[in-house]
């Protein structure tokens, strides 16, 4: 069961509207990130709208969270416009040929010639800053945003925005060397009034205890003061970083040629594609009945529980064929899911005593981009649905049946 604590969606949200005033800037929940449209009740008062990946996720901006919707693609086709321009209050484009192609149609809708709607150009400041090549836009030959090159002697008419998305869980520092790129090959356009806002995207980590807030805060102001544009920020996991879980029950323990491994009810591939993707791994807590062997907890917790984190000695994750290290902690054991996949495994942790089957596990942290990534591969069950309300109450959103899986594809 996917469980998401409303208390620490709040919290983190308090942060980022401390931020946004304190920058003076305006920050949209990425939907990409996190998309639990029964949730966003409780984000509203906080931020200030949603920015989308496409025409569906614009439509659940608009119909449930009712503020500001900035959509941004990396294409669209003509009835994607027609319905976007119907509502949306940015429309971001990825490449200058999309925008020859839909800015006619565009300029000439009314929303566009009354003001409420306005359009950007997604840019390229051909800056890697991260580590993991997969989420890296700005690689050589990269099919996100525009290079400087392309918009030489380029007529921006209808043009008033640029945005840049080049980030993924990192800190300011990051952003400092980002912006330095942006100004060198973009601030000349900045500088022209027809430019107002700047779109720096996501991928800023604002919620984590080691951000550098106060300098988010003076880049922003800095960039707004120089060049007289509103900054937008759209950040999915530090909205949803440490606020849920994912319960999942042992269905088998046994060892092949000195593995131990454990299958549980839930799949890395099909319930958690972020951990095989970034990759990263979840902490891991055992339910218990004896004494916990430390203070650490996950993000979502039950009455009467006692939560054993696990020793989780090896970063990466393993080949199904690697041996199982042997660490200190005295149980070694892999965890894997339930698919066929050879490696659909969260890793290798070790637990205070061996795992029985009808153990219950929790998978710390899921509440942001794997949970929305989530597949009916194999025809593995679907993990519910659940907020934990302030007072401790569960709703169930969703709990998935046999027809979720046999309907999805015809």
């Amino acid at each position: 069961m996917f469980v998401i604590s409303i208390a620490a969606l709040k919290r983190n949200t308090r942060i980022l509207r401390e931020v946004k005033e304190a920058a003076g800037c305006r920050l949209v929940l990425a939907l990409k990130g996190f998309a639990c449209w029964k949730a966003f009740s409780y984000l509203r008062d906080d931020l200030d709208g949603c920015c989308a990946s496409g025409l569906w996720e614009a439509r659940l901006a608009r119909d449930h969270f009712q503020k500001q919707v900035v959509t941004y693609a990396p294409a669209y086709d003509e009835a994607d416009i027609a319905e976007l321009c119907a509502f949306t209050h940015h429309l971001d484009f990825n490449s200058w040929s999309q925008w020859l192609r839909f800015r006619g149609q565009v300029m000439a809708h009314p929303r566009f010639l009354g003001g409420a709607l306005h359009c950007g150009l997604r840019i390229n400041p051909e800056c890697s800053t991260g580590a993991t090549p997969l989420y890296d836009p700005c690689a050589p030959g990269s099919r996100l945003g525009v290079t400087a090159d392309q918009l030489a002697g380029a007529d921006l008419t209808g043009l008033s925005g640029l945005h840049f998305h080049t980030l993924c869980e990192q800190n300011a520092d990051d952003l400092a060397t980002t912006l330095a790129a942006v100004e060198k090959k973009f601030g000349h356009l900045l500088d022209l009034p027809q430019f107002t806002y700047l779109n720096m995207g996501g991928g800023h980590w604002i919620t984590q205890p080691d951000y550098d807030r106060e300098r988010l805060v003076r880049l922003v102001r800095e960039i707004q003061e120089k060049y007289r544009v509103e900054v937008w920020l759209e950040p999915g996991e530090a909205i949803a970083i440490h606020t849920g879980v994912l319960r999942a029950s042992v269905m088998d323990v046994f060892e092949s040629a000195g593995h131990r491994h454990a299958i549980l009810n839930v799949s890395a591939s099909a319930h958690t594609p972020d951990v095989l993707e970034m990759p990263y791994r979840p902490d891991v807590f055992l339910v218990d009945s004896a004494p916990p062997s430390g203070t650490r907890l996950p993000a979502v917790v039950f009455p009467g529980e006692i939560y054993h984190l696990a020793a989780n000695p090896q970063s990466p994750i393993p080949n199904p064929q690697s041996p199982i290290p042997n660490p200190q902690s005295p149980i070694p054991t892999r965890l894997g899911g339930p698919t066929c996949l050879a490696g659909d495994v969260f890793g290798d942790f070790s637990f205070p005593r061996e795992l029985r089957v009808g153990d219950t596990l929790v998978l710390d942290d899921m509440a942001h981009y794997t949970m929305v990534k989530t597949t009916t591969f194999n025809g593995v069950k679907h993990p519910p649905i659940a907020l934990q309300h302030e007072d401790g109450r569960l709703e169930i959103l969703r709990d998935f049946t046999y027809e979720d899986f046999r309907d999805r594809l015809a």
